[in-house]
């Protein structure tokens, strides 16, 4: 399947009325880029714009795919900045920016990057300039570049991404890309499907394993409890059993050393 078409589409999104858009992010038709049949489930990709590569970045954030609601944003934001008069890759990179990452999941992420020593490494006072005057440092992606749905619902890891042959063809196209583009950023995986995207991948682009930041919990509201105890700010005796203390101690305490010989690398 080629992933290399994407300018084909951008004159059906600029001249697309809020209903035909609507209708292919609830149902992609004319976006539908693949799809298959896996066991009992049905397995679609659809286009939206998340093609642009930031080759400045020090830090890539990855996470799983892009769901419906990023999917509009994107396709809502590249349709305004096109009929503005952007050029094409301008648009791509500006729609990319809008549909990442945002809201809590943002603040969670920054306070963890910042714990183990990330701004520090890059320079930054805090790594939130990343989504604003360090904008240039940073790289926004997903293991599945484009959006993925089974059986109508956002992808959330199963099936497996590395095993099934419509979704290991975007890893082998987009992904490790997108990571030969970068051979010396920090790859931040968001959550256990990622970082096995992402220990998949790096051989095949070249990035080494200390490179790559696995370990750190799930940025999203749902992981509250795992994301206190790791910045600290829960105590191990009022957590909950379904929180495994000495995993997050030895993921924190490998993501600081990981950090700190980079540092002195550096």
């Amino acid at each position: 399947m080629p992933y290399t078409s994407a300018h084909k589409f951008l004159p059906w999104i600029e001249n697309a009325s809020d209903e035909e858009l609507k209708r292919e992010i609830d149902t992609p038709a004319t976006l539908l880029i693949d799809g298959a049949q896996q066991g009992p489930k049905r397995i679609d990709i659809a286009y939206a714009p998340f093609d642009h590569v930031s080759r400045a970045a020090k830090i890539v954030i990855v996470g799983i795919t892009p769901g419906r609601q990023q999917m509009a944003n994107a396709l809502q934001e590249c349709r305004r900045q096109l009929r503005a008069g952007m050029e094409q890759d301008a648009a791509l990179a500006a729609a990319k920016v809008h549909a990442s990452f945002s809201g809590p999941m943002r603040a969670n992420l920054v306070a963890m990057l910042d714990d183990i020593g990330v701004a520090q490494l890059l320079n930054l006072e805090s790594t939130a300039a990343l989504w604003g005057t360090a904008s240039n440092l940073v790289h926004f992606t997903s293991a599945l570049r484009y959006p993925v749905f089974v059986d109508g619902k956002n992808y959330s890891g199963a099936p497996s991404m590395t095993r099934v042959p419509v979704l290991r063809s975007q890893l082998e196209t987009c992904l490790v890309s997108e990571m030969r583009q970068l051979p010396d950023a920090l790859y931040v995986p968001l959550g256990p499907k990622v970082s096995e995207a992402l220990e998949w991948t790096a051989p095949r682009a070249g990035i080494p394993e200390a490179q790559v930041l696995s370990g750190l919990p799930h940025p999203s509201g749902a992981s509250g409890e795992r994301i206190a105890y790791f910045l600290g700010r829960k105590p191990k005796a009022l957590l909950s059993v379904k929180t495994n203390a000495a995993w997050l101690d030895a993921a924190r305490d490998g993501l600081k050393t990981k950090i700190k010989e980079l540092g002195e690398r550096a």
